[in-house]
């Protein structure tokens, strides 16, 4: 809002231009820029409530003049848009896109070449907004002045992990007043008092450093960029945008889990016709790994060898599953893996590991090989070699590749033009190009890719869709033994935070608790400080409750089958969807998650699958089954804890029981202590 002031004697008024303001669809929401006191801001409103306070907008730059004092603001342009568009596959096939658009130009009231444009989009469950800088030459961005100045900072509680830290993404959440964060990566959710929510994320991260968000003074946020190995943040050449910045506005927690801002300010699919993706199901050499009865690297107890695989695909085939993943097959796991990243190969195999044999023996028994990269954050190394192992994975029919970046902190080992090494954050832009280099190359070979260790998801599997799925927060290898397990509440919370992003590669279904570390002397008694908190039907809720259109089904097979009627449920869950409801939940407490199968010229798609997870508190949840299609009767399949389960001394009891029900029904659901339920609507008419 701009002030004039002038003085007559001893008079003087003030007049000022108006404040530029574009609503949502359905009026609730209302963004407003300004430049008050030649600040470029907005600010945001929710129902008549104040939520983010004037808040800067602009950039500093190495040598080029700042972009955030003394400018004035004017309308370019305004839109409305209202149309719907269809995932290949996804959460949700249907994704409607309904927002209001204005565009806003800030200029130096001294220069006129100094300028920037922000575009905003105004959806009825929150915003997004991004520059557009013109110019040209080089400039290298030192800061981002983006600021979230939230209102009420007393009243509201924030849901976190910090940002730029050693284990990447990899931290339990913290819930704290929001004026104790420190550095905060996104997406980042806050509940006030009244029970509105909030989540602050980004979309479309392309060719710029990932977003975490610093604590200043009072309720403020900054944006804080990764920065590159030289200290600089972002390196852009002549006019350029940056990623959205996002703002998802809930009256309850569960609308933030129901909103698809980040997918809608993507770009379409970019690739063309994707009918090569498969969403699905796998098996893995994998847990074996991590609880100590395999190793990655050769040698007596060596994971992945030819026969081991055949068996893994004799278990799918028998069992429904789509693939087998495979770790350790290729040269570099031995000694210190972490830290030689150089020594990866991703075309030559270990000699107990023959590639063409076992994909040979899944064409006979209809399962597929999936690949794995570990690069341990070997960026040139593994960049220089991609291509070769993509064309060999793809001559012996692989469709799905998991990739790898176990390194710590800003670690991952990029050579630069002129052939330096240079140590750089998951986040930083050039690991940022990284990644997507990583998918797009990926596509030419009909490859998906399943990135762990990842920068976070910024709904990019729209415009990449082989971008099947990817790791980036602490998922349940932190459940083998190794140190303290995630506890009860991680997933009720990673649900209205991680989970907010997009897809997670969690790798749930562990049905053996009483596993024992080779370290462990046998006649020790089980550790509950490192036990995995978890009932075996919160293990089947995991399914339904964490997004991703693939699952594995983590644990050994004979696990399985010491468990068959739990087990089926993991066979009969599609990971592919036509609709999604989040039900209930509350950030950090429990969560519950409805799903509809998705529907083909084959399948009407009216099965319905249900999930709940609870923290440490048990609790019985009653559930309105309205989601059902009306007029239809469904044999409800349940699995759920019972009134003596309990995680530590009795893990494995489950209730299972079938009931005809429709959509009056309601349904009560009993979770136990870090427990859950699961429940199968299969339509019978």
């Amino acid at each position: 809002m701009r002030y004039f002031t002038l003085a007559l004697g001893v008079l003087a008024f003030t007049a000022h231009a108006e404040d530029i303001s574009v609503k949502s669809p359905d009026g609730d929401l209302v963004l407003t820029f300004s430049d008050e006191n030649e600040l470029a801001e907005y600010s945001l409103t929710f129902k008549g409530k104040k939520l983010i306070d004037a808040s800067k907008l602009g950039f500093t730059f190495e040598q080029a003049q700042p972009m955030y004092r003394d400018f004035s603001v004017k309308e370019v342009s305004r839109d409305k848009h209202n149309d719907s568009w269809e995932q290949p596959w996804g959460e949700q096939r249907i994704i409607e896109n309904t927002y209001n658009e204005l565009a806003v130009e800030f200029t130096h009231t001294d220069d006129a070449q100094r300028k920037f444009v922000v575009r905003a989009r105004v959806f009825d469950d929150g915003i997004g907004f991004r520059y557009e800088v013109p110019g040209s030459g080089q400039r290298n961005i030192t800061r981002e002045l983006t600021q979230f100045h939230l209102t009420n900072p007393d009243a509201a509680t924030a849901y976190w992990i910090p940002g730029q830290g050693r284990e990447r993404y990899e931290y339990l959440y913290r819930e704290t007043p929001l004026q104790d964060v420190d550095l905060a990566h996104t997406p980042f959710t806050v509940k006030y008092e009244d029970g509105t929510h909030l989540a602050i994320h980004e979309a479309a991260l392309v060719d710029y450093a990932g977003m975490s968000l610093q604590r200043q003074d009072g309720g403020r946020l900054e944006a804080n960029l990764s920065p590159r190995a030289d200290g600089t943040l972002v390196h852009k050449e002549g006019s350029f945008t940056t990623p959205w910045r996002t703002i998802t506005v809930g009256e309850q927690a569960v609308d933030l889990i129901n909103s698809y801002i980040s997918l809608n300010l993507n770009e379409p699919n970019k690739l063309g016709e994707v009918d090569w993706i498969n969403p699905g199901k796998y098996v893995g050499i994998w847990w074996g790994m991590h609880i100590g009865k395999y190793t990655w690297g050769s040698g007596d107890k060596h994971g992945a060898t030819t026969e081991r695989t055949k068996q893994y695909m004799d278990f799918a085939a028998k069992y429904g599953f789509d693939g087998v993943l495979v770790e350790g097959w290729n040269k570099g796991w031995d000694g210190n893996w972490i830290e030689n990243s150089q020594l990866f190969s991703f075309t030559e195999s270990y000699p107990d590991f023959d590639v063409k044999a076992v994909t040979d023996y899944g064409k006979k028994k209809g399962v597929k090989l999936i690949g794995h990269h570990e690069t341990s954050g070997g960026i040139t190394n593994y960049e220089e070699q991609m291509e070769d192992g993509f064309k060999l994975y793809q001559d012996h029919g692989v469709e799905q590749i998991k990739t790898g970046y176990v390194a710590f902190g800003q670690n991952l080992k990029r050579r630069d033009e002129n052939d330096i090494m240079r140590y750089e954050f998951t986040d930083s832009q050039p690991v940022v190009n990284h990644f997507i280099n990583n998918v797009s190359t990926a596509a030419k070979y009909e490859l998906a890719i399943n990135t762990h260790e990842s920068v976070k998801d910024t709904g990019l599997r729209r415009t990449y869709p082989n971008w099947i799925s990817r790791e980036s927060a602490r998922g349940q290898e932190y459940n083998s033994g190794v140190g303290a397990p995630n506890p009860a509440n991680h997933i009720p919370t990673m649900s209205f935070t991680r989970m907010l992003a997009g897809p997670m590669d969690f790798t749930p279904g562990i049905f053996d608790f009483d596993y024992k570390r080779p370290e462990v002397p046998e006649n020790d008694t089980v550790d509950f400080e490192r036990r995995p908190m978890s009932t075996l039907t919160r293990q089947l809720a995991q399914y339904v409750v964490l997004y991703s259109p693939i699952q594995m089904a983590a644990d050994l097979p004979e696990n399985y089958l010491k468990h068959k009627q739990a087990f089926q449920f993991i066979q009969d869950v599609p990971t592919d969807w036509e609709k999604t409801e989040a039900l209930q939940g509350e950030v950090g407490d429990f969560i519950v998650i409805a799903r509809q199968e998705k529907k083909d010229r084959d399948y009407s798609g009216d099965d319905w699958y249900l999930g709940a997870v609870t923290n440490e508190e048990p609790r019985t949840v009653t559930v309105k089954l309205d989601f059902l299609k009306p007029g239809k009767k469904y044999e409800a399949q349940v699995y759920q804890d019972k009134q003596d389960t309990d995680w530590k001394d009795n893990p494995y009891a489950m209730s299972y029981e079938t009931k005809t029900v429709t959509a009056k029904d309601s349904m009560d659901l009993y979770l136990a202590t870090a427990g859950g339920a699961a429940v199968r609507f299969k339509a019978l008419n």
